[in-house]
């Protein structure tokens, strides 16, 4: 497990408008965008990152409110706004077109992009997340945080209650201590939790914007894969389903006995059926 100093110290700092953003580019070749998830940050890649990086030019950021980078409050967060600061920040690194790998919140951010860019983006494999807003199944603490109690409560969000609720979403891999610690410690960085109602407002967009992010799906604009643990009560075997309805052709890789986190839980996994995924790609281009 990579510790967060190891990882602080590979990264680099790009400014967008008032804010700060941390972010990794590493490796030569193709590149990948990794997109994590809520509530953490861009470590969730740290266990793939070493072979994608052999393979591509990988980059990949602490969202705005997340991680390392900036956590503004109040602020009013939004998906296009990260799917916008994601954009500049492939400008500022001269990055024309890219592959997309993302997980969590993070799909909804791919949606995003495809939604407003379909022609710059050669693939996408999303991980467990709510691509479907129907298909979702948010946690009780995530509906409470997302109310107007959320701000009331959000203060009094502590390691205890966050480790609870990622046992809860984890699979049959035993959640380690180390984990749990680094994973809150990204969250709590710069006083996280005050921010975590106002991130949450992305349940609500979801709906808001059900067609626009569903048509990437429904109408793919480059080749797209789904990797999901069907453990994760969240969206496990609720979007392995509604992915194989509503995607034309669907490629769907399952992980049993794995739960929200894939490239946490069962990174070897997730890495085989990306890598047959992008070879299958290139095999097909080079026909």
């Amino acid at each position: 497990m990579t510790r967060l100093r190891e990882w602080q110290a590979q990264g680099d700092w790009f400014q967008y408008q008032d804010h700060r953003l941390f972010f990794l580019d590493q490796g030569e070749g193709d590149t990948l965008l990794l997109i994590h998830g809520f509530p953490s940050a861009s470590w969730d890649w740290h266990k793939l990152l070493p072979e994608l990086s052999q393979r591509y030019r990988v980059v990949l950021m602490d969202l705005l409110g997340f991680g390392f980078s900036s956590k503004p409050h109040p602020h009013d967060y939004h998906i296009a706004d990260q799917a916008q600061i994601l954009e500049a920040l492939l400008a500022h690194l001269g990055i024309q077109h890219c592959h997309l790998l993302a997980h969590d919140y993070g799909d909804t951010v791919a949606q995003e992009l495809l939604a407003r860019d379909p022609q710059r983006y050669l693939s996408c494999t999303f991980l467990n997340g709510g691509l479907f807003a129907d298909a979702h199944r948010p946690l009780m603490i995530q509906k409470v945080l997302a109310s107007p109690l959320g701000p009331l409560l959000a203060p009094f969000l502590g390691q205890r209650r966050f480790s609870a609720s990622l046992r809860r979403i984890w699979g049959s891999h035993p959640l380690e201590d180390g984990e749990i610690n680094t994973l809150w410690r990204l969250l709590s960085h710069n006083n996280g939790q005050r921010v975590i109602p106002s991130l949450l407002h992305y349940m609500a967009e979801r709906r808001q914007f059900s067609e626009r992010w569903s048509r990437p799906l429904t109408h793919p604009p480059c080749p797209m894969m789904l990797i999901d643990g069907t453990q994760d009560p969240i969206s496990g075997r609720s979007l392995v389903q509604a992915y194989r309805e509503r995607v034309p052709e669907p490629r769907i890789e399952t992980l049993d006995g794995v739960g929200h986190y894939p490239q946490l839980e069962a990174p070897q996994q997730v890495l085989q059926h990306y890598l047959a995924f992008r070879n299958r790609i290139q095999t097909k281009e080079s026909e």
